[in-house]
């Protein structure tokens, strides 16, 4: 049996370079525009999510805690399936439309979930709230503006590495 040389294999080495620096001229153009529409699309889900669990909790009569728990699974349950329906909606298969979506909003909605919960968790006596004062859902909406314009860099850095909605972007039509 006969092996190849080295010199052999200097087309392979050429190809994955060239292949490689394709694949990073690809990477899309990061607008603001771009990215504060991603951040819009995780913001509605998170904001269904993190309303319901606060409406929830505090109408159950919960803790702090349990009540911030309960909302930032729901915002991440939220935001994953609304990227989850439109990457189904475009004929990718659930495993994958599944991934798509985890690498799509994690970063995002874990950016958002940490800032919007913690300006209500420093807001002075926005724990507190019930659904009937002006305070709980002040600090909710000016929490969720706050997430939303801390977010956007994140969103705009990630899309211009090719990741977080730009991954998304390829199954739009």
């Amino acid at each position: 049996m006969q092996h190849e040389t080295h010199s052999g294999h200097a087309h392979h080495r050429t190809h994955d370079h060239t292949h490689e620096q394709a694949h990073h001229h690809h990477a899309p153009a990061a607008t603001w525009a771009m990215a504060a529409q991603a951040t819009l699309h995780c913001l509605t889900g998170c904001a269904i999510g993190e309303v319901l669990g606060m409406v929830i909790g505090t109408w159950l009569g919960w803790g702090n805690a349990p009540t911030m728990a309960l909302a930032i699974v729901l915002a991440f349950f939220f935001g994953y399936s609304l990227t989850l329906r439109g990457v189904l909606k475009a004929g990718v298969g659930f495993k994958a439309a599944v991934r798509v979506a985890l690498a799509a909003d994690t970063l995002s909605i874990a950016v958002m979930e940490l800032i919007d919960n913690g300006v209500i968790a420093l807001w002075p006596n926005a724990m507190d709230a019930h659904l009937g004062d002006t305070l709980f859902w002040g600090a909710l909406a000016a929490s969720l503006v706050i997430a939303f314009l801390a977010t956007t860099p994140v969103n705009k850095w990630m899309i211009g590495r090719g990741k977080g909605h730009a991954v998304v972007h390829q199954y739009h039509h």
